[in-house]
């Protein structure tokens, strides 16, 4: 081997050593289990909310087959660690209580109250029937789920339901709403045997971070407790997400999850309160109308694994290794593709900058798999992944030998680079728009962009000017817009107006790129004139 080949091969395998030790830092640290204290306590955990779907079930598909044998396992996991659980509608459980007395459980059973009279009507006569059947297993029923919420009924209308079913059957009833409804419509309080409110301080018009979230819960409920004494009250709801999108200091997380689940059920027994956690199973199909985060506040994940938010350390990514195999693989292809570089500091910056973009592609795509909810926000995931990997490659190829079909290679992607930052832009925009306009249930793709942004902003690509004009205004008025909505305190925002701004820049240099090579082509014409 020639002396002018081995010296950058010492530089490439000291910043290849750095490079895995930093990945596999940085995924050991996104997954490693934190030791939590268990629950100090004997017996059973009161009750929590159960919905009978499959993760490729929702309670939209028409006809609806739920599957009993499904049923019957849930309950007897469930069983497991609660004495109850709480259900939303009659449509398709006729097979519960047969299979809760099996298995040992009591029933808040609830019949779902819609702006459809019809539908309406079918669940208040199946509440009816099966708790007159099971009045020895049914603890209470709950006559509708946050309708006044959704609007979908008038207090006068739930009150006349209520009524009705109290009428007819021999066990307390009650309503569920959040707690902010009931002081809303405090009519409805006297009709009812107990008050059902749900507590959940993520979803808060003012999101509480998990630090001061049992502190609001323990507020509300003593409020409660006193303004409408002699009443009870039931918790029925309250938990914390363990994935999705932040709101201001609410962060979804599994450790999140089991330091909220774990202090509340410590914090309700020691005041005997009355409880139903939120909720038994991930629900896939919840994202749709929530946003990512809707699908995630099981105490199970929707394949019924144990997510360790009640007892043991928990992770809050439990396969981390998988993903840094991913990465590192990823990483290793990029190596491959970019050959021995001719200089040593090309050598040395390298596999550092594919470890980056490695590891940026593989948290996206974790992500993707988190918030995609249809086809096409699929879809979009995947494009945002190959414009990634594209931007890797560029990078790795430019950084690398040009060597035979190397220089090729690296000719034909140079030749693209514009269309890149063009995607990169198109995509920004896009995003900033969403958010700005439409926030509520989207998360912050950072780490979709991050790399796009660095290596175009490093490499300023030429492409057309207008366009690049028109993608860099749009991104930039959204960030203060952004933030000022979703509050300094939101560290997924900043990290978003951060790549934002790393994005503008970024478009701006290919602006000035453009016009430069504008300016020498007139130049050029002129002297040949």
């Amino acid at each position: 081997m020639h002396a002018s080949a081995r010296r950058p091969l010492l530089p490439l395998l000291l910043a290849s050593v750095l490079a895995l030790s930093a990945m596999a830092l940085f995924w050991y640290q996104q997954g490693r289990a934190v030791p939590l204290p268990d629950l100090t306590r004997a017996g059973k955990l009161q009750c929590a909310s159960y919905s009978p779907f499959d993760k490729d079930q929702s309670p939209f598909d028409q006809p609806l087959r739920l599957r009993p044998e499904r049923i019957d396992a849930d309950l007897a996991l469930l069983a497991e660690r609660f004495s109850c659980v709480r259900t939303y509608s009659m449509e398709g459980l006729e097979a519960v209580p047969e299979l809760a007395r099996k298995h040992g459980l009591r029933l808040l059973l609830g019949a779902w109250v819609s702006r459809d009279p019809q539908a309406t009507r079918r669940e208040i006569e199946q509440l009816i029937r099966t708790t007159q059947a099971n009045a020895d297993l049914v603890d209470a029923v709950i006559v509708g789920n946050e309708a006044l919420l959704r609007k979908e009924v008038t207090a006068g209308q739930l009150i006349a339901l209520i009524e009705e079913v109290k009428a007819a059957v021999a066990v307390p009833v009650t309503y569920a709403d959040v707690w902010e409804f009931w002081l809303r419509h405090p009519e409805v309080a006297p009709a009812v045997d107990f008050l059902t409110i749900h507590l959940l301080p993520y979803w808060e018009d003012e999101p509480t971070g998990i630090d001061d979230a049992l502190r609001q819960v323990a507020e509300v409920r003593r409020t409660f407790g006193n303004a409408f004494a002699p009443k009870d009250i039931l918790i029925g709801e309250t938990g914390w997400p363990s994935e999705g999108r932040q709101r201001e200091t609410a962060v979804p997380s599994r450790i999140n999850q089991a330091l909220f689940v774990r202090g509340f059920v410590q914090l309700a027994e020691a005041n005997g309160w009355r409880y139903n956690l939120i909720e038994a199973f991930d629900q896939p199909w919840k994202r749709i109308s929530e946003g990512a985060v809707g699908g995630f506040w099981g105490l199970y994940d929707a394949d019924r694994q144990d997510k360790h938010i009640l007892v043991g350390p928990v992770s809050n990514l439990p396969h981390w290794p998988l993903w840094l195999a991913g990465a590192a693989a990823l990483w290793l292809l990029a190596l491959l593709a970019a050959g021995i570089p001719g200089d040593r500091r090309a050598a040395a910056s390298l596999p550092i900058l594919a470890a980056l973009g490695a590891s940026l592609t593989m948290a996206f795509a974790e992500l993707a798999l988190v918030t995609s909810r249809t086809l096409g926000e699929a879809a979009w995931a995947g494009a945002l992944i190959v414009l990634n990997l594209l931007v890797l490659l560029h990078a790795a190829l430019a950084a690398g030998s040009r060597r035979g079909w190397r220089g090729h290679a690296f000719a034909w992607i140079e030749a693209r680079a514009g269309w890149l930052l063009l995607a990169a832009g198109f995509a920004g925009a896009v995003t900033m728009l969403a958010l700005v306009f439409d926030a509520r249930y989207r998360s912050f793709p950072s780490t979709a962009l991050l790399l796009p942004g660095l290596v175009c902003t490093l490499r300023p690509a030429v492409a057309a000017r207008r366009e690049l004009s028109l993608l860099a205004a749009l991104i930039a008025a959204g960030i203060a817009p952004q933030l000022l909505q979703e509050g300094l305190d939101n560290q997924q925002a900043l990290a978003w107006a951060g790549t934002a701004a790393l994005l503008v820049v970024a478009l701006w240099r290919g602006i000035r790129r453009a016009a430069d090579r504008h300016r020498a082509g007139a130049q050029q014409s002129s002297a040949a004139a």
